[in-house]
């Protein structure tokens, strides 16, 4: 049996309907998929998820983000740490702030309103739009 065939034959039968498709599609898997930058935060601080967009923006391979605290990502004079690096992400929403690339220099990004938004949800997840191009060349950040 060929490498495909095999594959196949694991896979989960296709859905009757578009919404079907969705339904059973993995957390995880739609979140590497889209193409915006996106990070999921423990309520203590430490990163539990990036996706490759957001490895795009700043450098750090998604698997030296995991466990990291999101403190250090931030490029900030009085950084917070743990609980308080969280409330900073939430407080941001949809203002630019400051992130640490990987080679030192500053990242302008806009976050977005926590996706998850009950209060006993256990992580924050939001997205990124980099805006740092944007401001250099003059220009003003968008909305988000």
């Amino acid at each position: 049996m060929s490498a495909q065939a095999e594959y196949e034959e694991r896979r989960r039968p296709t859905p009757e309907t578009p919404l079907g498709y969705l339904e059973q599609l993995p957390a995880l898997v739609l979140l590497e998929r889209l193409p915006v930058p996106v990070l999921a935060v423990e309520n203590d601080g430490t990163v539990v998820h990036a996706n490759s967009a957001f490895e795009e923006m700043l450098g750090h391979p998604v698997a030296s983000l995991r466990g990291r605290p999101v403190s250090e990502l931030l490029d900030l004079d009085d950084a917070p740490t743990g609980a308080d690096a969280v409330e900073h992400l939430r407080e941001s929403a949809t203002t630019p702030i400051d992130l640490a690339h990987q080679d030192g220099s500053r990242v302008r990004a806009l976050v977005s309103r926590p996706i998850l938004r009950r209060q006993d949800d256990p992580v924050t997840l939001v997205c990124f739009h980099d805006v740092t191009e944007q401001l250099w060349n003059g220009g003003r950040a968008p909305g988000f």
